[in-house]
């Protein structure tokens, strides 16, 4: 039990602490695990007295946007031992936990949000609340058999609405449908009865909300705003690309979608639980369980795995159900009907699994640390119908981690700038072996990176020297499915693109022997006759 009461205490003082205090420590995983360290070695208790947590949760509105998270844990079982010492963190690391305690968006900054060793930022309250999740046994593959709704006795239950609308999960079979306005309820299917806990609280809440209202409006390229740290060796502020944006951006999906898989293991783990510190430290380092896959750096294709389409957007619309039961005057859910709900809830499911989880995770150039681009870029005239694809040769080695890839990333911009005197580095994008895609110009100005064709094609280079050898094959996957088809669906890339090898069309070993005998077996490669 003394996972779960460090991370009742966790939680405790993410509400508990006076707002607007400002720590010391920078917003980053580390310092994360290490609170949780801290507790973890002070604990006095076998266990946490979850009715205390559990009233600091209902008695301070933690979520004025999303009940849910609020209202699934407080129906964690309570535990009769003595209140845990809420005041054994050091004073930095309580007004750390002070200043993540909620995650918000306001006036285009984020906070609530560190920054991860694999580059990517992370919300931690969803975080958090998925690993509690995961605690109490609810995983993705467990229903719970609990009234989640309003209290059983009202007989208002999601059971009782499905009486009313028996045949509404025919729209969630559908969820891959783009017109979702073209499907209706009839009596074939089974009406969901259970809310599943994990996925309500880190997810589908924030995600159903989002997409209410004007949800026919697709997210391209991807879902979620990315920002920018003001410095990555000790970040404090982070800044949103789109000063706009909602609060479902890169960093909440991010953390909710770790919460999620972290709280799936979890569940799934026989009992004494790791220190939540030891499992928080593998997940952001080497893997868990000394495994490379189970890792932050690939969050989405573990993700995808979690659940069904039609699953999550059932999960989805009875989020958005619970959500508007418990709160009649929220001013998004108010007059609409258990279809309309559904419909949103089937169209951010589309757009969840295809514009994140069908989308690369790409680290813009701020988080890189790139240079200015010297001069005015030509924008490019998209869509664009070319694919061409290169290995930076120099420099050779693949890079396996943020730090040596954004290394390179310098690198290779210097070498660019200032010795072939280029405005910026030549490449549209860039492969590691991290699992992430570096910005280099990007999906809209024109690159350097194939003379003569800069402007008809995006260029895609492998971090490596591919003569002899082969890039990992989640890269390789990467180039060949997971960023041609997200453009395609932004309208970045022609669906009948040609892709080809730096050497067809310029004299160079590019992309290296190995790799282009490769690119030869992959769709849309093209001959070019000489």
């Amino acid at each position: 039990m003394k996972a779960q009461g460090v991370l009742w205490i966790v939680l405790g003082l993410l509400l508990w602490s006076e707002p607007g205090t400002a720590s010391s420590l920078p917003l980053v995983m580390d310092s994360i695990i290490q609170a949780l360290a801290e507790l973890e070695q002070n604990i006095l208790v076998t266990g946490a007295n979850v009715t205390a947590s559990a009233r600091i949760l209902s008695a301070k509105n933690s979520s004025p946007h999303n009940s849910l998270p609020q209202h699934l844990l407080l129906k964690a079982p309570s535990h009769n031992t003595t209140e845990p010492d809420l005041h054994s963190l050091s004073p930095e690391l309580q007004a750390l936990i002070s200043e993540v305690a909620q995650h918000d968006v306001q006036d285009g900054q984020e906070y609530g949000v560190v920054l991860a060793p694999d580059g990517s930022t992370v919300a931690v309250k969803p975080l958090l609340v998925g690993l509690e999740a995961g605690l109490q046994g609810y995983g993705v593959a467990k229903l719970s058999s609990d009234c989640l709704t309003i209290p059983c006795d009202t007989g208002d239950t999601l059971t009782n609405i499905g009486a009313t609308w028996p045949g509404l999960m025919d729209t969630f079979t559908n969820a891959s449908s783009p017109d979702v306005g073209a499907t209706l309820p009839n009596d074939k299917a089974k009406t969901p009865t259970t809310v599943d806990r994990l996925l309500a609280i880190t997810l589908a809440g924030d995600l159903g909300l989002t997409f209410l209202h004007g949800s026919q409006i697709r997210s391209p390229p991807g879902l979620g705003t990315e920002g920018c740290w003001d410095q990555l060796s000790a970040p404090r502020v982070f800044t949103l690309l789109d000063p706009k944006a909602s609060r479902l951006t890169m960093a909440f999906l991010n953390g909710a979608l770790d919460g999620a898989l972290l709280g799936d293991h979890l569940s799934r783990i026989p009992r004494p639980h790791p220190p939540l510190s030891h499992l928080l430290r593998e997940y952001y380092g080497a893997g868990v369980n000394g495994d490379p896959e189970f890792r932050s750096n690939f969050r989405r294709q573990n993700g995808a795995a979690l659940t069904s389409s039609p699953t999550l957007a059932q999960k989805l619309w009875e989020a958005l159900v619970l959500l508007q039961k418990l709160e009649p005057g929220h001013l998004q859910l108010q007059s609409m009907s258990q279809e309309q709900l559904a419909q949103a809830a089937t169209f951010a499911t589309k757009e969840f699994t295809e514009a994140f989880l069908g989308c690369p995770a790409i680290h813009p150039r701020c988080r890189w640390g790139a240079a200015p681009y010297r001069g005015h870029p030509t924008p490019l005239r998209l869509p664009l119908g070319f694919l061409y694809v290169h290995h930076t040769y120099v420099p050779a080695p693949p890079c396996t981690t943020f730090q040596s890839c954004a290394a390179n990333m310098r690198s290779m911009q210097h070498f660019h700038q200032d010795v072939r005197h280029w405005n910026d580095i030549g490449y549209s994008f860039v492969i590691g072996s991290d699992g992430y895609v570096y910005q280099g110009r990007g999906w809209h100005w024109v690159g350097a990176h194939t003379r003569g064709y800069n402007s008809r094609g995006f260029g895609v280079a492998f971090v490596g020297n591919y003569t002899g050898s082969l890039p990992s094959e989640a890269a390789l996957n990467t180039a060949r499915d997971v960023l041609p088809s997200c453009a395609i669906r932004a309208g970045l890339l022609k669906p009948d693109y040609k892709l080809l090898g730096h050497r067809q069309l310029v004299h160079t070993d590019c992309p290296g022997n190995a790799l282009f005998n490769l690119l030869g077996t992959w769709p849309h490669f093209t001959v070019v006759e000489n």
